[in-house]
């Protein structure tokens, strides 16, 4: 008899384990909702990152000015912000799922008839509105909804990674999308994310699902607290009268604006909207196309800002759980406000040591904002109610962006430079420093409103 047959791994024999191995533990199904979360971000985000490269070959075709194209950019930023808070209250009531993959497919749609566009207003019913509404039902309160449903143990931490789905999308897919525009012409770039969104929302009507209950489980590390804390929200929701969802989302905005932290979260999240999705996404390419740098090059070094992005974010995820959220806030609006008031000196046509800095330390800093966030609005407003309160900050990131990519384009195209756009959003985010200070420590929950 050989070795292998007489310890049972030889061919047709069934290894046992040993009697002093530890029982395999199955993976957690929230870890597989998890990863279908993040595909979804990170089609979403493909999309939003593609705008900077689109921007110039849309313009040369049709002959259409920044202020035009600007304009789409910061109209499917608002709409996309302000969807959030409804999308959340539409993910109560009809689910996760559902939403999410009619979502993703609005997305797919939509970027496949930009192809055929020939007017302007086209490109700000599809890019401002369509895609717009389909990336805002998946933007970050989605994450949110999903980390404070499935995750107990770990929750900041899976918080910080679906915060780093933006930067995945533009690490993954930024620089293909910007050599298929530079190669084959914008339309095959906007046909890449189109396929993309639609596998996607494939995989998630087959693995997501909305809640652990309805697979029987708990959230993954859950604990009798915690229990009690889904318990009682639970609890708060089903006292309260049945009401359409856009009544829920005004409903839940009325009783939060009552307090400071809110406004608080709002007018940060604001300026971190127009410090980077509104500014730096949509302004770095045609900036540092301005002081000749190529297109292709300023696309990998966006996408450079999303993989130190993901470190960051997935860092700020792990602070999180162990730092005062509001002192992060602080430290993170403080170092984007330098970072900003260095870019237009390190800007050049070659890549010099001083723009890697750049790129370094504003990607570590880009969204690590959203985890210290998110557990602020989950620490002030309680369970119940953080999805939707989230969904309104973050609409207020959004309209920022919007209004920082219009403002942005506006100063490039009357004064010829960025320089006062990058200026200005540096002293912004200075005064988001003291904001973020001055937020309680630790907030009452609200009470019920029934």
């Amino acid at each position: 008899m050989t070795d292998d047959v007489a310890l049972g791994t030889g061919s047709g024999a069934t290894a046992e384990p040993f009697a002093g191995d530890p029982p395999r533990r199955p993976v957690h199904r929230a870890w597989i909702v998890a990863a279908v979360t993040l595909a979804g971000l990170v089609a979403a985000a493909a999309f939003r990152s593609s705008t900077g490269v689109l921007l110039e070959p849309v313009e040369q075709e049709f002959g259409w000015s920044r202020t035009t194209t600007s304009g789409a950019v910061s109209l499917n930023l608002v709409v996309y912000g302000l969807t959030a808070p409804f999308a959340a209250a539409l993910m109560e009531r009809f689910g996760v799922r559902r939403m999410a993959t009619f979502s993703l497919v609005a997305v797919g749609l939509a970027s496949a008839a930009t192809t055929l566009m020939t007017s302007a207003w086209q490109l700000w019913v599809l890019w401002g509105f369509v895609i717009g509404i389909g990336t805002g039902s998946l933007a970050l309160v989605f994450g949110a909804i999903v980390a404070n449903r499935w995750f107990v143990s770990h929750r900041g931490l899976v918080t910080g990674i679906f915060s780093a789905a933006n930067a995945t999308g533009q690490l993954v897919f930024l620089p293909a999308i910007a050599w298929a525009a530079t190669q084959h012409g914008w339309r095959s770039a906007a046909l890449v994310v189109s396929v993309l969104a639609l596998v996607v929302s494939v995989l998630i009507a087959l693995l997501l699902a909305d809640r652990p209950s309805d697979r029987g489980l708990r959230p993954f590390g859950a604990t009798e607290a915690s229990e009690r804390e889904a318990a009682e929200a639970a609890a708060i929701v089903a006292g309260r009268p049945p009401v359409a969802p856009a009544r829920n989302a005004l409903a839940v905005l009325v009783r939060a604006s009552r307090s400071w932290t809110f406004w608080a979260l709002m007018l940060t999240f604001w300026v971190c909207g127009w410090s980077t999705n509104g500014l730096i996404q949509t302004h770095f390419i045609p900036a540092a196309h301005d002081h000749g740098m190529g297109t292709q090059t300023a696309a990998g070094l966006l996408a450079l800002v999303g993989i130190f992005d993901i470190a960051g974010t997935v860092a700020s995820g792990w602070l999180t759980d162990r730092v005062d959220s509001r002192v992060l806030l602080a430290v993170y609006y403080g170092g984007r406000g330098l970072s900003l008031l260095a870019i237009d000196a390190v800007l050049a046509p070659d890549v010099q040591p001083a723009l890697w800095v750049f790129i370094v330390f504003y990607g570590l800093d880009w969204v690590a904002t959203v985890p210290p966030t998110v557990a602020l609005c989950r620490q002030h407003f309680g369970l119940a109610d953080s999805g939707i309160v989230f969904g309104w900050v973050f609409a207020s990131h959004m309209v920022g962006a919007g209004v920082g990519a219009s403002i942005a384009g506006w100063v490039r195209e009357s004064s010829g430079s960025y320089s006062s756009a990058w200026l200005f959003a540096a002293g912004l985010c200075f005064v988001s420093v003291v904001i973020a200070l001055s937020i309680p420590r630790r907030g009452d929950l609200l009470a019920p409103t029934t």
